[in-house]
């Protein structure tokens, strides 16, 4: 039986407010997309022009119905009206009680309704961001508090850094609908960026791996701590160097055990110390310092081992030598997945999805977009930013692919290989910069009780 709520009409009976879907291929046409919802008469005529005599249209996502057949009344009949999207935001939602008298209303009310409604869901949408950026930051804040007072006040600076693994646990635990949100570069401060990601991307991992909120917060506090050690090195020896000499390499891997020193006086439990002292171990025994092997390398140690891998992929010391997040999920995968566990890498692939974050793709249409964040559910549809050269960069909405079937990814792309106007719109970052994105229920939940 055909779909009720994809049926096909006559190209005639198309007003702005109906949502179109064509049969055709992406050059065919003119628009942006095969499936979208017609928002004004130059859509219309642009429709009409194509040169079709039937569309389909979906009565689910239309805000109006189509114009009537001749001599016949319009009606629902037994159906609601269309229900709004998945995820519509309170302001948006809102404007469903802004129906027109009938369905005969005029275009221009259409119009002005369907503008207002986009405005909203970029009002929404920039909210989200600034609530993540706003996350990042405070944690970053606290945690360059940790740093600073970790050899004087190390007590202190433990209970600090607990603190926020606990919130950021309890974030993460109080919703099932997770995603990993890319951030603006601006979030993301040199001495605390690394450590970020790596706690923010452990926690979720741990999540997905089934750890109890005990053992993820202590992996949390152990991720955001991993690196302490560091504070005892040289600062031209913080960052990991291809061009260091041997004796700079050896000064660099015994930062592990540095950390592990201080990590003792600031009190941290057994399994914060291990990810401390054992997160460049490998899981083939070709790490440092102890050179551990499978089972001997600590679970939870696992987990941050990898992430931290992947993360100075993306992030290395010099930003010309970054690898984008699909070819540093590829690198992993196929040339160093001896160094780690299998069941954590390949709970970290299905979590992080074969286009992580931060990817630049190239869609099925031959348009180009940038990945802004991936749900762990849904790993093979993330939310992207589609390059369209008529809509202003700052005015460009996230485009959830699950909710447009039509449009797959043909490929990576990395940056320098982007057209010059298309690298300015989608902004592809020297940095990555990562924290956790909640549904909006849960986000103005949070927002009530912090």
């Amino acid at each position: 039986m055909p779909d009720p709520t994809h049926e096909y009409i006559d190209i005639d009976r198309l007003r702005v407010g109906v949502f179109a879907q064509l049969d055709l291929h992406w050059t065919d046409h003119p628009f942006q997309f095969s499936s979208f919802l017609i928002r004004n008469e130059a859509q219309l005529a642009q429709l009409r022009g194509i040169g079709l005599r039937q569309v389909r249209w979906s009565r689910q996502r239309s805000e109006v119905e189509p114009l009537p057949e001749p001599g016949v009344q319009p009606h629902w009949g037994d159906a609601a009206p269309p229900a709004e999207p998945a995820g519509e935001t309170a302001p948006a939602a809102a404007l469903a009680g802004a129906e027109p008298a009938s369905p005969a209303a005029d275009a221009a009310l259409i119009e002005q309704r369907m503008a207002a409604r986009r405005r909203a869901e970029l009002a929404d949408q920039q909210y989200r961001l600034d609530r993540c950026e706003r996350g990042f930051t405070e944690v970053s804040r606290h945690l360059r508090q940790v740093l600073q007072n970790a050899r004087t006040h190390p007590v202190q600076a433990r209970e600090v850094a607990e603190a926020q693994i606990e919130g950021m646990v309890g974030q993460v635990l109080e919703s099932e609908d997770v995603a990993i949100r890319l951030l603006s570069e601006k979030a993301g401060q040199e001495t605390t960026l690394h450590p970020m990601n790596v706690g923010v991307l452990s926690i979720l991992l741990g999540r997905s791996l089934g750890l109890d909120p005990v053992s993820l917060r202590l992996l949390g506090v152990g991720a955001l701590l991993h690196d302490i050690g560091k504070l005892e090195l040289p600062d031209r020896l913080r960052w990991r160097d291809s061009a260091a000499t041997a004796v700079e390499r050896r000064l660099y891997q015994e930062h592990p055990m540095h950390g592990l020193t201080l990590g003792r006086r600031m009190g941290l439990p057994d399994a914060v110390l291990a990810i401390i002292a054992q997160h460049h171990e490998q899981a083939d025994g070709r790490g440092y310092p102890a050179g551990l092997k499978g089972e001997a390398i600590d679970p939870l140690v696992r987990v941050v081992a990898l992430v931290n891998q992947y993360d100075n992929l993306c992030n290395p010391a010099n930003p010309a030598q970054a690898f984008t997040p699909h070819d540093a999920l590829a690198l992993i995968f196929a040339r160093q997945r001896e160094a780690f566990d299998a069941t954590t890498l390949a709970a970290f692939i299905r979590m992080m999805g074969v286009y992580p974050p931060g990817s630049v793709l190239q869609l099925n249409d031959e348009r180009y977009a940038i990945v802004v964040s991936v749900n762990a559910e849904r790993p093979l549809k993330p939310r992207i930013i589609v390059h369209d050269p008529h809509v202003p960069a700052d005015e460009a909405l996230v485009l959830d692919l699950e909710a447009h079937p039509e449009l797959g990814i043909q490929r990576a792309v990395k940056p320098l290989q982007l057209p010059r106007a298309v690298f300015d719109y989608l902004s592809p970052r020297k940095r990555l910069c990562y924290f956790f994105e909640r549904p909006m229920a849960s986000a103005q939940a949070g927002d009530a009780n912090g």
